[in-house]
Parts: structure tokens; sequence; C-alpha cells
């Protein structure tokens, strides 16, 4: 386990007021409201331990650069706004897949992503 850096801490708590997943240089940004001198080596390495110990969890968007998330917090699924490349979680799901499932075939898991503009970028 790591050491409890000011810089993990700002890591750490990034996450927790983002709400919602981010890129690691959105990580950058928002960490470095809390240590002005963190650098995207930092916030890379860390990404890669808080990982190893299971606080984090990647995001992976097809034809994207992995995002990342405080993981625990159960089945959902994201959308992505195409303006601003924003990433945010969306609560439920769309229900029972085993209708679109081909017959003879066993659902394990399935990933659905939205596409379209946030709030703010379809103002």
């Amino acid at each position: 386990m790591q050491r409890d850096t000011r810089q993990r801490r700002a890591i750490r708590k990034a996450f927790r007021e983002a709400g919602h997943p981010l890129s690691p240089q959105e990580l950058l940004e928002l960490a470095q409201e809390h240590v002005e001198s963190l650098g995207i080596a930092t916030v890379y390495r860390n990404l890669r331990s808080l990982q190893e110990e299971g606080w984090l969890e990647a995001v992976e968007l097809p034809g994207e650069p992995a995002r990342y998330e405080v993981a625990g917090k159960g089945h959902h699924h994201h959308f992505h706004c195409r303006d601003c490349d924003r990433v945010y979680e969306v609560e439920g799901c769309p229900g029972n897949l085993k209708d679109v499932t081909p017959k003879g075939f066993k659902l394990e898991r399935h990933e659905f992503v939205l596409y379209g503009l946030c709030d703010a970028c379809a103002a």
C-alpha cells in the first residue's frame, strides 16, 4: 500500500468532488486546486496504484482513452458528451437484455453508453 501523501489525498478528493469519471488530464486540473505542484507523472502513478488497491476502476469507452471512477458504485452506465468530452454516470439499466441476446447464447455482462450533449453544452 502506498503512503498517504498530500498528492494522493488531493487526487482522492478530486474524484469525490467530481462525482463522475475523470480523464488523467481532468484529474490533474482538479487535484491541482489542492496541490498546485502536482504533475501528470504523479497522477498516472497514483491512478495505477489506486486501481491496484481496488479504490479506482477504469471506464473504457469505444475509441476513447480510459477514464477513471471510484470503485464499488454498483452497476451503472455512462453518458459521453460529444461537445465537452466529459463522461457522466447514468443510473439504471435499459432492462431485460435476454430479448436481444441471440438464442442459445449466454449473456455474462454488458456495456451501455449514451452519446449526445450534456445539459451545459445543449444550452
